[in-house]
């Protein structure tokens, strides 16, 4: 959470998050981390579980995106962000393993229903605990992947980023909740 509170993608921004995942992942925290973003997936899934079928199509917060697409695309940055970061974690740069700049923003299906989420979800879960695994030993290697605004990483650090970038949509989610 504390690292959730000081992001924002301003230039002093971006170095205030670089510091606190620098100031929260250790050797061998992998397990640690993955048992936090794990608690975030159960409240993304009760989060979405309390939106009614028409609030799925309502604007999600993300771009121009409704509630499903922006759902489905935390879901894919859970699943590919991780995994990426975990075919890191060896230290050898491959470049045909995942692109060199992390695709900021990608739109998932619109139509979407609550059920396509849920199974996103949990590839996103199974994705991270396969990730979580292999990164583990290797928290402070750095990273190849390049994210456009806050560069790279190190593995450990790009799997705690993930959960970031999960509260923020959770909280997306809390307040449409509010206003349906």
């Amino acid at each position: 959470m504390a690292t959730w509170r000081v992001t924002d993608y301003s230039r002093a921004g971006v170095g205030r998050l670089r510091r606190e995942l620098g100031r929260r992942v250790f050797t061998a925290d992998a397990p640690r981390i993955l048992a936090q973003q794990e608690v975030v997936g159960r409240a993304l899934a009760a989060a979405l579980a309390e939106l009614p079928d028409g609030l799925l199509r309502a604007p999600g917060g993300e771009e121009d995106w409704n509630v499903a697409q922006t759902f489905a695309h935390a879901t894919a940055a859970r699943r590919f962000l991780a995994s990426w970061a975990a075919l890191d974690a060896g230290g050898e740069p491959v470049e045909d393993r995942h692109p060199p700049v992390a695709t900021p923003s990608v739109a998932g299906p619109p139509q979407a229903s609550h059920a396509d989420l849920l199974l996103f979800l949990d590839k996103s879960t199974r994705a991270q605990r396969e990730a979580a695994a292999r990164i583990e030993g290797h928290e402070l290697q750095p990273c190849f992947l390049e994210h456009p605004l806050i560069g790279r990483l190190r593995c450990g650090d790009w799997l705690l980023f993930v959960g970031v970038h999960d509260l923020m949509h959770l909280e997306q989610l809390h307040r449409l909740a509010g206003q349906g």
